[in-house]
């Protein structure tokens, strides 16, 4: 097809999730009424890629959260992530952050062992979390009671610009200063008069 490497541009560049190959192949025989063969979309996507890997980009293609995405490249992020903070207000509370590193390390994960490891009850984060689509249910545990399994989703995947968990920094990664980085683009907005952090947990004799 004329211009294969150009539609597929284009529909990376509109979508607001990132795209697999398989979602690109779909779309385009939908669109086209004829079959398109994964070898000649893989290579349309590689020429997409080498184009934008010139110094003359600012953006390149890249591979995130199983998927297609546009991004800007490393040499831009400084000025970016200050506009964000000029820009937005809307953040991830401390106990939002907490809640969430602990289900993205110990996934699956149930509340119980989310509260025990925090000692507070995580009732209110875990409901923003789901709202903000940044976890999901994953399932239920075995254990008494089949309380729910949480994990991260394909929404925290994009947002925190992984490929696969395996990219997630490593524990001694954050002993390293030089490992640091700035605030990531805020999506919750702290309401004024609530109060976010929950009770702590009530322990019974045998789990004191």
């Amino acid at each position: 097809m004329e211009r294969l490497a150009q539609h597929i541009e284009a529909l990376v560049f509109a979508a607001d999730s990132p795209l697999s190959p398989d979602d690109i192949r779909q779309v385009l025989e939908e669109a086209f009424e004829t079959e398109f063969a994964p070898a000649d979309i893989d290579a349309a996507i590689s020429e997409v890629k080498a184009r934008y890997a010139v110094d003359d980009f600012a953006i390149e293609l890249v591979q995130i959260a199983g998927g297609l995405q546009f991004m800007t490249k490393g040499a831009y992020h400084n000025a970016i992530g200050t506009w964000l903070k000029q820009t937005t207000k809307k953040r991830l509370s401390q106990a939002a952050i907490e809640t969430l590193s602990i289900i993205a390390y110990r996934q699956p994960v149930s509340k119980t062992e989310i509260e025990q490891i925090r000692g507070v009850s995580s009732d209110y984060s875990l409901q923003k979390l789901l709202e903000k689509e940044l976890i999901s249910i994953t399932g239920r545990s075995e254990a008494p009671g089949r309380p729910l399994l949480y994990g991260t989703s394909i929404k925290f995947m994009d947002y925190f610009g992984l490929k696969d968990l395996n990219d997630l920094p490593k524990p001694k990664d954050f002993k390293d200063p030089d490992q640091e980085i700035g605030e990531r683009a805020p999506i919750e907005e702290a309401v004024p008069g609530i109060v976010e952090e929950e009770a702590p947990v009530e322990r019974t004799d045998d789990e004191a």
